[in-house]
C-alpha cells in the first residue's frame, strides 16, 4: 500500500529552491556551496534508534502526511530532496537520533495542512548555506558517515561548518533501483 502511495506521490516533484554559490573539489570528492531557501517544513524526530531504523519509522509518517493524512485530506505532491539531520559523536559515528525535514510544497507554504499524526510538527526554518557532496546507491548510515568524513577532509582549512549536526538527503522513491542520488550537507557557519 505504502509503495503505491509513494510512487504516485513522485508523479509531480518539486525541488527545494537553492542557488549554487561555488563549487570545488579535492582528490576524489567534489562539492557545491549552496544557499538553500528557508520556509515551512514538516518534521519528525526519532530518538533512541540507530539512524537506518529511525528513518524506517519516520519516513512513512511524513509520506502519509504528504499523501493526505492531514486536516484537509489533501495530497500535496513531493518535494526533493527529503533531508534528515543527524548528530555526530566526537569520533564521527552517529548518535541514535534523527530529524526528518520535508519542505512543504510551494502552493501550501503559506497555509500548510495540519498533520493528523501528532508526532509531525510544522516548523519554519531560516535559509541555510551548505556544502554538499553527491553519491549514488541505496544509502545507509555507514555511507553518509563516510561521505561526511570525505567532505570534511576536502573542506579542511577553507571552510567552517557546524560540527553538532549535518544533513543527509535523498531524491528518489524507494522503488528506483538505478541512478539514485544522495547527498551530505554540512551547514556553513
Amino acid at each position: 500500500m505504502l509503495g503505491m502511495i509513494r510512487n504516485s506521490l513522485f508523479g509531480s516533484v518539486e525541488t527545494w529552491p537553492w542557488q549554487v554559490l561555488s563549487s570545488g573539489g579535492k582528490e576524489n570528492i567534489s562539492y557545491e556551496e549552496r544557499a538553500c531557501e528557508g520556509g515551512k517544513f514538516a518534521t519528525v524526530e526519532v530518538t533512541d534508534k540507530p539512524v537506518d531504523e529511525a528513518l524506517r519509522e519516520a519516513m512513512p509518517k511524513v509520506m502519509k502526511y504528504v499523501g493526505g493524512t492531514n486536516d484537509k485530506g489533501i495530497g500535496m505532491g513531493m518535494t526533493v530532496p527529503i533531508s534528515f539531520a543527524v548528530f555526530p559523536n566526537e569520533d564521527g559515528s552517529l548518535q541514535k537520533k534523527l530529524k526528518v525535514w520535508f519542505r512543504i510544497p510551494n502552493q501550501f507554504q503559506s497555509n500548510p495542512p495540519v498533520p493528523s499524526d501528532e508526532s509531525i510538527k510544522i516548523e519554519e526554518r531560516e535559509s541555510i548555506t551548505v556544502y554538499s557532496t553527491q553519491f549514488g546507491g541505496y544509502a545507509k548510515e555507514a555511507d553518509y558517515v563516510t561521505q561526511a568524513r570525505q567532505l570534511r577532509a576536502a573542506l579542511e582549512g577553507t571552510a567552517t561548518y557546524r560540527s553538532d549536526l549535518y544533513f543527509c538527503t535523498g531524491y528518489d522513491p524507494p522503488m528506483k533501483p538505478y541512478g539514485r542520488r544522495n547527498e551530505v550537507w554540512l551547514v556553513k557557519t
